[in-house]
């Protein structure tokens, strides 16, 4: 999740001292103050909403129409996942940062019931083999070792820098977020990098994954998983009962039926419409959702139209990245559900009066957002994965990868936090009325 995803009124310092106050709920745990009543809800961007939404019904004609039903599928469920991501706005680097200053882990346990609800679904698509237009759903484990190690520490301080982890970039581009669009252009460097020194990066340390399925059936593995999960609520709830964090932030909400709409969702609601559509992209492909094989992909495709040959250096020339690089973009799966993304957030912010572009950003800032963009590209690369593809989607599997991914990243999102300072990027404080 962007930084400035949410519209929330800016963490201000509590001048009394703070009472505790007790929010009964699924996710939710005692925080040191009441959350702040919400902004007033924006008027329909009129203009936005109908741009983005005649792109969004045009190209998902186009390549239904062109490419086949799988590829048409694959792109309108990035639409509904860039809905759910904004209206939700579900976070990734903005929940680990919380979690890490100051102790609120709302946005962990909210990440847990994602985990939860995809894994749930995942396990039952691939024990019962079912797959749409003729996919076979096959989860892998990723590799252990040392790019996994520092890919994923890499890509957490790129998180905090940048403003957004992978999803948070896409759905804030979508949104209108003008500094998320100096992360994604760093990101797609950094992926272009890291395909080009290659050769630097082949060959460190690892040990093939493990995955539970192979050792304790799929109905073990998911039990597992479930008990992983409960143990990180329950760990979770005992750190912020004892640093008694200030509260997340209220975001501007429709009441009722338009809340669909025109937002927010609760965090729970955005959790397990994201878990669904993670198990229906397994469903329509066979394989996990992932973000960050695009960026290298569409970098590539750029110096290509540059002149330039990609194709020469040996990243592109594996059988399986070869095979990407030759084909259209728009018959690779991320790159689908990524273009979904945008678009489908474009439209949930126009419908909810947030989207707007900002013209004056700090040239500070914007540093920091193309750096941890470039970060974010060599650390996914590294690792196999980002926040969605090897966190999401390695723990959803049942893949130890993905939880020695989520422990490296912690790691670096302490270092990226104390990064932050340097480029004038705000850090949550106990002191805070929101964090």
């Amino acid at each position: 999740m962007s930084d400035s995803s949410t519209t929330s009124p800016a963490p201000s310092t509590a001048s009394a001292t703070p009472t505790r106050t007790r929010r009964v709920g699924l996710l939710t745990a005692p925080t040191s103050v009441a959350p702040p009543p919400p902004d007033p809800l924006g008027r329909v961007s009129r203009g936005p909403l109908v741009v983005a939404g005649l792109l969004a019904v045009a190209l998902s004609w186009y390549v239904w129409s062109v490419h086949g039903a799988k590829f048409g599928a694959l792109l309108v469920i990035g639409l509904f996942l860039g809905v759910a991501l904004f209206h939700s706005r579900f976070g990734f680097t903005s929940a680990w940062r919380q979690l890490m200053a100051v102790g609120n882990g709302e946005g962990l346990r909210a990440h847990t019931l994602l985990l939860g609800t995809a894994s749930t679904l995942i396990a039952l698509v691939v024990a019962t083999g079912a797959g749409l237009f003729g996919s076979t759903p096959a989860p892998s484990a990723g590799a252990i070792g040392l790019p996994l190690f520092v890919g994923a520490a890499v890509f957490a301080i790129g998180m905090q820098l940048g403003g957004a982890c992978a999803s948070g970039t896409l759905f804030a581009v979508g949104s209108g977020q003008s500094t998320i669009v100096f992360t994604l252009g760093g990101f797609i460097a950094g992926s272009v990098f890291y395909t080009w020194a290659f050769p630097a990066f082949d060959g460190w340390p690892e040990v093939p994954g493990v995955l539970l399925s192979d050792h304790l059936g799929w109905f073990g593995s998911w039990a597992v998983t479930m008990l992983a999960l409960a143990a990180v609520v329950v760990a979770s709830r005992v750190v912020q009962a004892r640093r008694n964090p200030p509260p997340q932030g209220t975001v501007p909400s429709a009441r009722g039926v338009a809340r669909v709409v025109r937002g927010s969702w609760p965090k729970w609601v955005g959790a397990v419409v994201l878990g669904v559509l993670a198990g229906a992209v397994m469903l329509v492909s066979g394989g996990i959702w992932g973000v960050t094989t695009a960026f290298a992909l569409w970098g590539a495709k750029l110096l290509q139209m540059f002149g330039l040959h990609p194709e020469t250096w040996e990243f592109w020339q594996s059988d399986r990245y070869a095979e990407l690089l030759a084909n259209p973009v728009l018959t690779e799966k991320t790159s689908l559900t990524n273009i979904g993304i945008i678009l489908g957030a474009a439209v949930a912010a126009a419908a909810a009066g947030a989207w707007k572009l900002h013209t004056s950003i700090p040239w500070r800032t914007a540093a920091a957002a193309v750096l941890g963009g470039a970060l974010m590209g060599v650390g996914a690369r590294l690792a196999g994965g980002c926040n969605i593809g090897a966190y999401l989607g390695g723990i959803s599997t049942g893949s130890l990868h993905g939880w020695l991914w989520a422990v490296f990243a912690l790691a670096g999102t302490w270092v990226g936090i104390k990064l932050r300072p340097v480029f004038g990027l705000g850090v949550p404080k106990p002191s805070d009325s929101v964090c």
